[in-house]
């Protein structure tokens, strides 16, 4: 057994299951071309890939707008679709990269506004 395998079965052992489901969270979620949600930027384009968590929903009176809490394993981002209650294909548990702006958020978080996504295969179409 190489140096490497012994090291990375040592790690196994000893890491929390947190921080073994984070590792593979990121491991899943790296799309070729994406960057980690941890290293976005406030005011720069961005094409991020993760899983979505959690889907909030404007109560009826209010506009229209779903947002979609996308995460990746180093943090996550909020989704916004302005003028929309629904979105096909947008569930939790799907996985799916996102492209747009990134914003300030309330509560100190980021978000992108009506981001350019695609579907990816995932947990939802198991």
């Amino acid at each position: 057994m190489s140096l490497s395998g012994l090291k990375d079965r040592l790690h196994r052992l000893t890491a929390s299951r947190t921080e073994l489901a984070e590792e593979a969270e990121r491991a899943e979620n790296a799309v070729p071309g994406c960057v980690r949600v941890a290293e976005v930027t406030v005011r720069r384009p961005a094409r991020v890939a993760g899983t979505v968590t959690a889907l909030t929903y404007q109560p009826k009176g209010r506009s229209p707008s779903m947002a979609a809490r996308l995460s990746d394993g180093t943090g996550s981002i909020e989704l916004i679709f302005l003028g929309r209650r629904d979105v096909p294909g947008i569930a939790p548990g799907r996985r799916l990269v996102a492209e747009g702006t990134v914003t300030s958020s309330t509560g100190g978080g980021t978000a992108i506004f009506n981001p350019a996504y695609r579907l990816l295969p995932g947990a939802v179409d198991r």
